[in-house]
C-alpha cells in the first residue's frame, strides 16, 4: 500500500484527494521506483485545481517529476537501488505522476541522478530547472555568447528563471531579470542579475520594434511580454521560450525576425529526446553551485498538503520551488 494524491471525476465532479492505494493499481511500465520526492508545477497546479483540462484520463495521479530510486526493473539500463530522476513524458497527464509514494513507469523515460545531486536536489532544481538548463543550451546553440551583450530573463522569480538568472551568471552571461516583485530585486541579484526590469514595462500592448537591449533572452511569460522580448531583442539574437504564465497568445509581428533575423526558439521539455536531457542535466551539474542552490531553495511540504499549495501556486503566491516530501 502507498500514498498518493488522485484526481477523479465522479459522477461528472473534478476532485483531487489523498487515497491509499495498492500496489497493484499501478500503471504498466517496465522500472518500479521508490520516490523520494516530488515538486508542485505550474502544470500540476491546473491539474489539481481543475482549472486547465491538463488531466487526460481519470483516475490520474498529478506531477510531472519525480526523484527516487529503483525498486524493479526490467529495463537494461536501470538496476535495483538506483537513483533516478524523471521529468515529463505525460506523467501526471495521461500516465501517473509523481506525487506518490511510489511510480511504475517506462524506463526510457528515466535518466540517472547525477552524482552532484541527492533526490532532494534533482526535485530542488526539478522541471523547472531541467527547462531553464535547456534553455540556456538553446541560446548557446544559436551564437548567444557573453560578449555579445545581456540576456534578459523574464519571470525571473519563478522556477525558470531562478534557475536561468543563477545558470546565465555562472556561464558568464550579464543577465536582466524581469519580475513583477519588486521585494525580490535582492534575491535575484544575489543569484548573478545585474539589472531589474518591472515586468509592466513588457507585459503591455507595444511596438513591433523597440530599442535594442539584449543579445538574447528567456521567457516564460509568453503573450505580450514575449512580443515585446522578440521587439528589443539585438541583431541576430535569440530568444527561447519555453512558457504562457501570461497567456498562449503571440500578439506580435514578423518584423524582428525580418528586418533583425531575430532566432525564437521553442523549448518543449515534455518529450525532449533523452540525450538532450542527459545534456541538460549535465549543464545543472557542472554549473549550478550549491551556493545558488541553496539561495534558490525551496519549501518542503508533505504530501498531504499539496492540493492546498496548488491553489497558492497559481495565484503567484510562492517564489522558486516547492518540493513534496512524499514521504512525510
Amino acid at each position: 500500500m502507498f500514498s498518493a494524491i488522485v484526481i477523479d471525476k465522479p459522477d461528472g465532479a473534478y476532485q483531487a484527494s489523498l487515497q491509499t492505494l495498492d500496489e497493484s493499481a499501478l500503471p504498466e511500465g517496465d522500472v518500479s521506483v521508490r520516490i523520494d520526492y516530488s515538486t508542485l508545477n505550474f502544470k500540476d497546479g491546473l491539474a489539481m485545481t481543475g482549472k486547465s483540462p491538463v488531466v487526460r484520463q481519470f483516475p490520474m495521479v498529478p506531477g510531472i517529476d519525480f526523484a527516487g530510486a529503483v525498486t524493479a526493473s526490467t529495463h537494461p539500463d536501470f538496476r535495483e537501488g538506483q537513483k533516478v530522476v524523471l521529468n515529463g513524458w505525460g506523467v501526471g497527464e495521461t500516465h501517473w505522476g509523481g506525487l506518490a509514494q511510489q511510480a511504475r513507469v517506462k524506463g526510457d523515460w528515466l535518466i540517472p541522478l547525477p552524482e552532484a545531486f541527492s533526490t532532494r536536489d534533482a526535485m530542488m532544481i526539478g522541471t523547472a530547472g531541467y527547462t531553464a538548463a535547456l534553455c540556456v543550451r538553446a541560446l548557446q546553440r544559436q551564437g548567444v555568447t557573453p560578449d555579445q551583450g545581456p540576456v534578459l530573463v523574464t519571470g525571473a522569480a519563478g522556477g525558470v528563471g531562478s534557475v536561468s538568472v543563477a545558470l546565465l551568471h555562472a556561464l558568464g552571461y550579464t543577465v536582466m531579470a524581469s519580475t513583477g516583485r519588486p521585494r525580490e530585486e535582492g534575491y535575484l541579484k544575489s543569484l548573478g542579475a545585474s539589472e531589474i526590469i518591472d515586468r509592466q514595462t513588457l507585459s503591455e500592448p507595444g511596438k513591433p520594434l523597440g530599442k535594442e537591449r539584449w543579445a538574447g533572452a528567456i521567457d516564460s511569460v509568453g503573450s505580450h511580454t514575449l512580443a515585446n522580448v522578440c521587439a528589443g531583442t539585438r541583431y541576430r539574437g535569440a530568444v527561447a521560450a519555453c512558457g504562457l504564465a501570461q497567456g498562449m497568445d503571440f500578439p506580435a509581428t514578423v518584423a524582428p525576425f525580418i528586418l533583425r533575423g531575430v532566432q525564437l526558439i521553442g523549448v518543449d521539455s515534455v518529450h525532449c529526446p533523452k540525450p538532450e536531457r542527459l545534456a541538460a542535466w549535465d549543464l545543472l551539474a557542472r554549473h549550478l553551485s550549491r551556493e545558488a542552490l541553496a539561495r534558490i531553495g525551496a519549501t518542503t511540504i508533505p504530501l498531504a498538503q499539496a492540493i492546498e499549495q496548488a491553489g497558492q501556486l497559481l495565484e503567484g503566491r510562492v517564489r522558486g520551488r516547492i518540493v513534496v516530501d512524499v514521504n512525510a
